[in-house]
């Protein structure tokens, strides 16, 4: 196999105790004894007594510690007495390994094995493979699996159809049986609906999910084929699993589904059906709420799924994008909804040490103006790039909302949205750009004592010059694209703005010029590079050009202040 030290993935174990914080307590201790491993979200569920866990890390290190969490989950916990809403078949119900980056699905499949081979023969526990670890279709759903729950399982497992993938086929009364797997992400979301009746709640899931419902006829019977198998109704959102129950801590019924591919049918898409249906049926959805961790992205595109049905613009801030939909979907109707907890980028990203872009004004300002040298003016090229793309993001956005101009909403929103990802890219190459900095003294420092370490040191010299070429050379390319924005803005804005354009236009220049001069700098050793001649070459022909395209913009903004 190949070498994933630098590869991510995640580790969603569900643990059946929602109830006893120190039993959850102990378990997730022993996620955290393993290097190599951040435990991202503990999400205890009373009702359901059932606990989700995340979290993510070399994979490896990932096989370690969920063993390790199996391992006491199956020493603590005792499947004869536990009761609880949720589906279960065991103490470690379930164990899905989830590839985040610089790995793909067939070697995490490999990782899944490794620890369901180990979870069978060290700690007795019958095991399954599930979705893409499966070694048969039948066995792929989880809830295929699952069926029966804990309490049939004794029988199911002498069935030789469900036989474990490791394992002998002897139940274990205490532990149960565990599912182990790799699948995409996975989004855990419930619905809130105004009743307490787990029936009407079902009659919704039924419509929504794919799996849909058993189909009877008119005496309530149940239809079935040729072969005497029931015939089923699909419901209508693909890649959704969906049940009805009640939740007496809230006092409420709630629609719980998992998203298996949130491409397929997103948050917002599977809300919006659920509020249709639930309307439909004489019910009403009050709010919703995520269980465990949720990508960015699936906030951010439910944001603008709401704006857009407002004819709003949706090219505003992250942060008024989770607004917009945690109000628009409820999430933080039963409890608040933390972003810095809920969301996994932002999770990982506090991990990591504080940014730059992270830092107040002032703040950055002063750390500049330190005797460090870095930040320095690779960074702050790329900050004025920000600001530009940020000014011509608030004038396609005042744009969008200016009175008169409700037909033009469209327009400008997409303009806007473009400068966000603009201004985004260039927040982030403030930080690259230092990062490129101290990986040359990183380079610099290492040892030269003899000929093969004086190569290797070269080498990374080279290798880290060339990546501090490219950063802001990055920023040249990104900062030339924002006068596409900005003159736009300045032909075609809210005329009371035009003075902003022209501004951003000016921030534009500073930044691609300011990146030539590291571009510069950074190229002078290594002039002939093949990677790096047709990169000044480049660069030249931006810097020139930049001159001339600000004068443009400018010539255009002065025009209409006479």
């Amino acid at each position: 196999m190949k070498d994933h030290k630098n590869a991510v993935i995640e580790c969603v174990p569900n643990f059946s105790e929602g109830v006893n914080m120190d039993v959850i307590k102990q378990i997730t201790n022993e996620i955290e004894t393993i290097e190599g491993v951040q435990l991202l979200d503990v999400d205890p569920g009373k009702a359901t007594n059932r606990t989700v866990v995340t979290f993510v890390g070399n994979p490896q290190a990932v096989v370690d510690a969920a063993f390790l969490a199996i391992k006491k989950a199956g020493e603590l916990i005792d499947m004869r007495n536990h009761k609880g809403e949720h589906p279960r078949m065991g103490a470690t119900d379930v164990c899905p390994l989830i590839p985040i980056s610089g790995i793909s699905v067939e070697d995490t499949i490999v990782y899944a094995n490794q620890l369901a081979k180990r979870v069978a023969e060290e700690l007795n526990i019958p095991t399954y493979l599930y979705e893409y670890a499966a070694t048969a279709d039948y066995r792929r759903n989880l809830a295929d699996i699952r069926s029966g729950e804990y309490e049939g399982f004794a029988a199911k497992i002498q069935k030789p159809e469900w036989k474990p993938d490791y394992g002998a086929a002897v139940f274990n009364e205490k532990s149960g049986a565990t599912v182990i797997g790799v699948r995409d992400f996975l989004i855990a979301y419930n619905v809130n609906l105004n009743t307490t009746s787990t029936r009407r709640a079902n009659s919704v899931a039924f419509d929504i999910r794919e799996k849909g419902r058993q189909k009877t006829d008119e005496k309530g019977k149940v239809v079935k084929d040729e072969k005497g198998d029931a015939v089923w109704v699909p419901g209508l959102l693909k890649s959704v699993k969906a049940i009805g129950w009640y939740i007496e801590e809230y006092g409420i019924a709630q629609i719980s589904m998992n998203l298996t591919n949130m491409h397929t049918t997103p948050l917002h898409v599977a809300f919006d059906t659920c509020c249709d249906r639930a309307t439909a049926r004489g019910m009403r959805v009050t709010g919703s709420e995520l269980v465990g961790l949720v990508p960015l992205e699936a906030i951010l595109e439910a944001g603008k799924y709401f704006l857009r049905k407002q004819q709003r613009s949706v090219g505003v801030s992250e942060a008024e994008l989770i607004k917009i939909a945690v109000r628009s979907m409820g999430l933080d109707e039963l409890s608040p909804f933390d972003p810095e907890k809920k969301i996994i980028e932002y999770r990982l990203r506090n991990l990591n040490a504080k940014k730059l872009v992270n830092m107040t004004v002032t703040g950055f300002a002063l750390e500049t103006a330190s005797e460090s040298p870095a930040p320095g003016g690779g960074s702050i090229a790329a900050y004025c790039g920000a600001l530009g793309a940020a000014l011509g993001t608030m004038v396609a956005n005042l744009s969008s909302h200016k009175k008169g101009w409700d037909s033009r909403w469209e327009e400008f929103s997409n303009h806007a949205e473009q400068g966000q990802k603009m201004m985004t890219e260039m927040l982030d190459l403030v930080d690259e750009d230092t990062a490129a900095f101290n990986m040359i003294m990183d380079a610099f420092g290492l040892p030269k004592s003899n000929d093969a370490e004086k190569a290797a040191r070269k080498a990374a010299i080279d290798a880290a010059t060339i990546n501090a070429i490219k950063v802001p050379f990055r920023t040249m390319v990104a900062a030339t694209k924002s006068f596409d924005l900005v003159q736009a803005m300045a032909e075609t804005g809210n005329p009371n703005s035009v003075s902003d354009a022209g501004v951003g236009a000016l921030c534009a220049r500073a930044a691609i010029k300011g990146a030539y001069l590291n571009v510069k700098i950074n190229a002078q050793d290594l002039q002939e590079h093949p990677e790096v001649k047709p990169l000044v070459e480049q660069a030249e022909a931006m810097n020139l050009a930049a001159d001339k395209r600000e004068q443009e913009i400018w010539t255009i903004v002065l025009g209409k202040m006479k």
